[in-house]
């Protein structure tokens, strides 16, 4: 069993020990006195970001897709054509100089859309300032991907005059933040503790499958898993497998299955979880579920995304892999 210990010594810039801190960061950042986007007739949000940024667009475009109101998520460098005086633009970049939002942020002089945007600072901070777009300066904590709580619980407080979100909802979904928090934190290694066992588990390449409503939780995980763990994953919707991943299992696989299921799955969703665990038998292949609380989609995702990245950060130290070095990245940013 892993040790805080371990955790420690392998972990130098201790990211575990600001994700233990995520519901406490979550409520701060709820509660905060900040100007609320105060903008009428909104019926059309677009989310621009990458990386732990993207991730904020991803979870409200899964809370907004029974609600009445447009989402569009852009990860990459242009708006598109259907942006008009009734879209707000959200601009989000953790470091604040993240080449593609920037450019998008660059695209608000040719646009009826109105624009926000959050960051830590960098460059976005200081354009904003300039060309008199409504900033929000949050504080980076460790890296953008152990930001993401801050920036979205900024964002639902920010931007709840138009975000048709439930403040019973954000509540609830921060009292079970705070009962993950006690199963899964690196104060309970343990047995019990599903994120470690689950990284226990994964010595190859896991594929996670979800249901449509869960996506943003499964394209979290693989960038946790790739960022962290510096692991190659997969992901897909269980459904659409259904049609044609299915079949790759019919020879040996070095994949590992994992069902993330949510508590109340379509009546049809649950069926098809059924057939596939029947399926994996039959083929004796093993697999790991992973299941959501019982609540609100927010409260689904936030908690899922809450223990996943848990377990991208344990299964790093299992291999002693540091989990806070992204260099490939870097190399990137640095030929830009």
């Amino acid at each position: 069993m892993l040790t805080l210990e371990e955790v420690q010594k392998i972990d130098s810039e201790s990211m575990y020990a600001r994700y233990d801190e995520w519901p406490e960061v979550a409520e701060e950042s709820y509660n905060r006195d900040i100007p609320k986007v105060d903008l009428k007739d909104i019926d059309h949000v677009v989310f621009a970001g990458m990386g732990g940024s993207g991730t904020i667009g991803d979870i409200f475009s899964s809370i907004l897709s029974k609600r009445q109101i447009h989402v569009t998520v852009v990860k990459g460098y242009h708006l598109p054509k259907t942006i008009d005086d009734r879209t707000l633009v959200v601009c989000t970049s953790i470091s604040g100089n993240t080449n593609e939002t920037l450019s998008i942020l660059n695209e608000h002089k040719n646009s009826n859309g109105k624009f926000v945007a959050f960051s830590s600072g960098g460059i976005m901070e200081e354009f904003c300032r300039k060309n008199t777009i409504n900033h929000y300066k949050i504080e980076k904590i460790h890296s953008p991907r152990a930001s993401c709580i801050s920036f979205l619980y900024s964002a639902l407080n920010a931007l709840e005059e138009i975000i048709p979100i439930n403040k019973l909802e954000i509540k609830e979904s921060i009292d079970l933040l705070n009962q993950t928090k006690n199963k899964i934190d690196s104060q309970n290694l343990n047995t019990k503790n599903e994120a470690l066992s689950l990284a226990e588990w994964i010595d190859k390449i896991p594929i996670i499958y979800y249901p449509w409503g869960l996506q943003s939780a499964a394209i979290r995980f693989k960038n946790s898993m790739q960022e962290n763990a510096k692991k190659h994953i997969l992901f897909e919707d269980v459904i659409e497998a259904s049609h044609n991943g299915i079949v790759s299992w019919e020879i040996p696989s070095i994949v590992q299955p994992i069902l993330m299921q949510g508590k109340d799955d379509h009546n049809k969703t649950r069926e098809r979880w059924q057939i596939i665990k029947e399926f994996f038998q039959e083929k004796e292949i093993d697999y790991k579920e992973i299941f959501s609380v019982d609540g609100s989609i927010l409260s689904k995702l936030v908690c899922l995304i809450y223990t996943l990245d848990m377990t991208s950060i344990y299964n790093a130290v299992i291999g002693k892999i540091d989990p806070s070095p992204v260099n490939s990245i870097d190399f990137i940013k640095n030929k830009l």
